[in-house]
């Protein structure tokens, strides 16, 4: 899992992670018109991306037992 925030203040941001202790990395971007929110049209918060072992993006904002049952395709697929 990687975080990307898109906090503007980067003292607070870092504050909150500690508070919070985030165990994943993040990618602090100044806003959300930070450089990754731009490239990957991302205009709702939260949004997650599934990314498979090759790259690539193979779903966009699944959640619960849908994004459970895709990670676990996902895996399976490295086992073939």
């Amino acid at each position: 899992m990687i975080g990307i925030n898109t906090d503007t203040d980067k003292a607070e941001y870092a504050a909150k992670a500690k508070e919070h202790e985030l165990n994943w990395r993040d990618a602090w971007q100044g806003g959300p018109d930070g450089p990754i929110p731009s490239e990957w049209g991302i205009r709702m918060f939260p949004t997650n991306f599934v990314i498979d072992a090759e790259g690539r993006i193979r779903h966009r904002d699944v959640h619960g037992d849908k994004l459970e049952r895709v990670v676990a395709e996902l895996l399976a697929e490295l086992s073939e």
